[in-house]
């Protein structure tokens, strides 16, 4: 890039950027039409895998964040090349004829065409709001073996690099990026957001873009449920907190995550989680049920803020015990004894916790206990093309709960 740092600001470097793409793929073009043979194979991606920015630095472009890496790799051993041969003489690069038949060799045409399919989400930078525990966690693991880049963020910064600690494990690790304080940029990272303060919202998406250049698709399953107290009654800073987690939150995630979709011009997805009991009016939780009636209708209203850039859509869970961070052992307890089902006070939290599982089953049409991996799933396909074509909606995944069918 022709820029000088000194004397230009950003807006210019961008303007040159646009610049400098289009003259690149022109210059690409006309490379391969003067050095195409008969039989070549048709001309790959024109635009450039490696740009240099004078006071800034080396940035490398590939489909994930492993070929970016490499990529930068190879081109500063290219660099150290040149710089040994400047040593001692001079250094002079292949004819362009000669690099055209290296870099469309028949062999290596033939292995390309053998590489199997990219997955679902492969290239995409998939963000979830809540990935320490629960249902949050169950849909990191889901997305990332689709082979997304998986940003895990949490109100417990902990928690949040635990997951992305166990999917970097399995899917391997990455380089760190200078400034951001990650360490491992490679299939997933892990970020601390209080998704209540714009500011913390905002720094966490920009920490997204220094990691990997962007964002696909944000999935927020964070949220919070207030009981009331010995009276029956909820407290006012309760009631606050239940709307600023489970409807301000969303909406604030989803307002700064809107900045970036727009600057990028690409096709993006967001899911919110609400739930069932959005439809279903019932005693004991009314800052919860009516704060996921509110989401329900934040998510139409931004299906429509958001078109057509953005798919907009709700996941509706029935109540999923199972590792539920929503579910700690005195709720737990709290729901056996409401309901009148016997339990042992020496057993562990898991074991309780699938007893009132089973219990809420049998309210249902399936008769089966509503599980993470359930939710994961209506999650990734809401995220994935496989529904490209739905927006606005509200999807249930309940076991079949009548209560909450639509009206």
């Amino acid at each position: 890039m022709d820029w000088n740092p000194q004397e230009e600001d950003a807006a210019a470097l961008l303007s040159r950027l646009e610049e400098g793409l289009a003259q690149y793929r022109e210059d690409y073009t006309a490379y391969y039409e003067e050095c195409k043979h008969a039989g070549s194979p048709p001309m790959r991606d024109p635009n450039p895998t490696v740009i240099l920015i004078p006071g800034v630095g080396l940035v490398a472009w590939g489909k994930n964040k492993s070929e970016s890496r490499v990529t930068a790799e190879f081109y500063n051993a290219a660099v150290e090349v040149m710089r040994g041969a400047e040593a001692v003489s001079e250094y002079i690069a292949l004819p362009r004829q000669e690099a055209f038949d290296i870099e469309y060799w028949s062999l290596e045409e033939a292995k390309l065409q053998r590489m199997p399919p990219e997955k679902e989400l492969a290239r995409n930078v998939v963000v979830i709001v809540g990935a320490g525990s629960g249902i949050g966690k169950a849909t990191a693991q889901r997305v990332a073996r689709e082979g997304a880049h998986v940003v895990c963020a949490d109100l417990d910064e902990r928690a949040a690099k635990e997951t992305a600690g166990e999917l970097t494990g399995i899917y391997g690790m990455g380089i760190g990026v200078a400034g951001t304080g990650i360490s491992g940029c490679g299939p997933a990272i892990g970020l601390q957001v209080d998704i209540t303060d714009r500011d913390s919202v905002s720094e966490m998406f920009r920490q997204v873009v220094l990691a990997y250049g962007g964002v696909d698709n944000v999935i927020v399953t964070a949220g919070v449920f207030a009981p009331p107290d010995k009276e029956g009654r909820i407290p006012d800073e309760k009631w606050a907190q239940t709307f600023a987690v489970n409807v301000t939150g969303a909406y604030l995630v989803a307002d700064e995550a809107r900045q970036i979709w727009d600057a990028q011009g690409l096709p993006g997805t967001l899911v919110l989680t609400t739930s069932v009991n959005a439809a279903v009016a019932k005693k004991g939780s009314l800052a919860y049920d009516t704060s996921k009636a509110a989401a329900n209708h934040l998510v139409r209203e931004l299906a429509i803020e958001l078109a057509p850039l953005v798919r907009v859509n709700g996941l509706a869970p029935a109540t999923v015990v199972e590792g539920s961070s929503m579910f700690p052992r005195d709720r737990v307890i709290s729901s056996l004894v409401k309901y009148d089902i016997p339990y042992d006070e020496n057993e562990d939290t898991e074991a309780l916790r699938q007893k009132l599982a089973n219990f809420y089953a049998q309210r249902t049409l399936t008769k089966a206990p509503v599980l993470l991996e359930d939710q994961a799933e209506a999650a990734y396909l809401l995220t994935s093309s496989k529904l490209s074509k739905t927006t606005g909606q509200i999807v249930s995944v309940d076991g079949g709960l009548q209560e909450a069918f639509l009206r």
